[in-house]
């Protein structure tokens, strides 16, 4: 399999903004994506988008504050968070596969190895 590499998480005030990148080494997917999970809580889906960038899929928590977005080719996702709020710390992952666009974010096949995101109040 193809890793995946995040970057770009860090410590931010509330308010402040983040860009995560993910890097698909030599791979074109389908699909690609972010999920996080905070410590003790069930992973959350935050954002997905198709590879021709045609379709946006957003969990709704965050849906109006963070940007997706594929430079196809760098084989590179872009997650721009806006207006970040304590609630988003989290540590965010990259997902991607091949399926079909209908299929559930949450049978992801690719994931990448994790970037923390913290937000102080």
């Amino acid at each position: 399999q193809v890793p995946l590499v995040e970057s770009g998480g860090g410590l931010v005030q509330a308010g402040a903004s983040l860009r995560l990148s993910c890097a698909a080494s030599g791979r074109t997917f389908s699909r690609m994506g972010w999920f996080r999970q905070a410590p003790g809580k069930e992973r959350e889906f935050v954002i997905g988008i198709s590879w021709s960038g045609a379709s946006i899929y957003y969990g709704d928590p965050v849906k109006g504050r963070f940007t997706i977005s594929i430079d196809n080719a760098k084989n590179t996702m872009y997650l721009q968070m806006n207006a970040l709020k304590p609630e988003d710390t989290a540590v965010y992952y990259c997902v991607a596969d091949s399926a079909a666009l209908g299929s559930s974010w949450f049978r992801v096949d690719h994931w990448g190895q994790g970037t923390q995101v913290t937000v102080s109040s």
